[in-house]
């Protein structure tokens, strides 16, 4: 499983450790991931996704998990996240079709 962000494509960075006698050695930077169950409420469901904590925070930000979707392009999401985008997006254009 990668250390990816499903929803805001966050990953590892690389970087140094530096010492105080001005040693450097490689580290990596983690993103702070957690696996989230988030409300849809176009679904009527809970969906489980790896997040960041700043992606959670995001996510309340916009006004829900179909909200941010809607909002975010494919490019940045994860092929999970883009089939639940494409289900909201059915579910609503039949909800207005009605």
């Amino acid at each position: 499983m990668a250390r990816r962000c499903e929803l805001t494509g966050k990953g590892v960075l690389t970087g140094n450790n530096v010492s105080h006698a001005h040693n450097k050695t490689r580290r990596r930077f983690l993103p702070n991931l957690h696996d989230k169950a988030l409300h849809s409420e176009a679904l009527g469901r809970m969906v489980r996704l790896r997040v960041s904590a700043n992606a959670i925070r995001t996510v309340e930000r916009h006004g829900g998990l179909d909200a941010y979707l809607l909002k975010t392009s494919d490019d940045r999401l994860s092929q999970g996240a883009r089939r639940i985008k494409r289900q909201v997006r059915t579910v609503l254009a039949a909800n207005a079709a009605d």
